[in-house]
């Protein structure tokens, strides 16, 4: 008789201890899914944040910038279905931080003229040499690689302290306006940065938009 019992009571047990194990399971995949989405939140709350400086009227690009344009157009293309912004989390930022530090560290500073015999040329630094804005346009290309929107990295005209018109990457995210720079490796909101800023690229058309702090230099021919 206990032999009967025992045998009626065995799948029982089983299939009890079964739905046991699997309930714990599921907890223990819940409270480690719960813990993820802390720390990530923990990680973007980490982040820095950054104003946003807006554009004011149309303005006119550097000369330079119109003949790089002719020779590759696809670098200046406005692609309207990319987002005009970048949505930062510790991933991409990482990246961006990656990315500005290798070719400020891989590209050989030179103005224009000692490469080109010109007092401004943009180019993308081939040669392993450039200045200022060939760095930044590296830059954006390589990003634009890793899946960066190219319409929220704007290159951008500023006026550095010895009153030099040098170039910038803007990169437009969710959590405000951050500059890439060959001078340094860390990626300073804009309003930290000490320049004055005169002009950006556009994010709706291919025209240049003044950022209303100081009138344009005709060129960026420092390194």
């Amino acid at each position: 008789m206990l032999g009967v019992h025992r045998a009626q009571f065995e799948p029982v047990l089983w299939r009890v201890l079964g739905f046991s194990i699997a309930g714990v399971g599921a907890i223990m995949l819940l409270i480690t899914a719960a813990a993820a989405r802390e720390n990530g939140a923990r990680k973007i709350a980490e982040l820095p944040r950054a104003s946003q400086l807006p554009a004011t009227t149309v303005a006119k690009p550097i000369p330079a910038w119109i003949e790089f344009c002719r020779r590759f157009p696809a670098e200046c293309r406005i692609d309207l279905r990319e987002p005009a912004t970048i949505k930062l989390t510790t991933e991409i930022w990482s990246t961006i931080r990656a990315v500005n530090s290798h070719v400020n560290a891989s590209i050989i500073p030179i103005t224009d003229y000692e490469q080109w015999g010109v007092p401004d040329r943009w180019d993308l630094p081939t040669t392993g040499y450039g200045d200022c804005e060939d760095m930044q346009l590296l830059k954006r290309k390589l990003l634009a690689e890793r899946g960066l929107p190219r319409r929220a990295m704007r290159m951008t005209v500023v006026i550095d302290a010895q009153s030099n018109g040098h170039a910038v990457l803007m990169l437009r995210t969710d959590r405000g306006d951050f500059i890439l720079d060959n001078e340094t490796d860390a990626i300073l909101p804009w309003d930290r940065t000490a320049y004055v800023f005169a002009k950006r690229e556009g994010q709706d058309s291919t025209a240049w938009v003044s950022l209303g702090q100081a009138a344009s230099p005709v060129a960026t021919a420092n390194r």
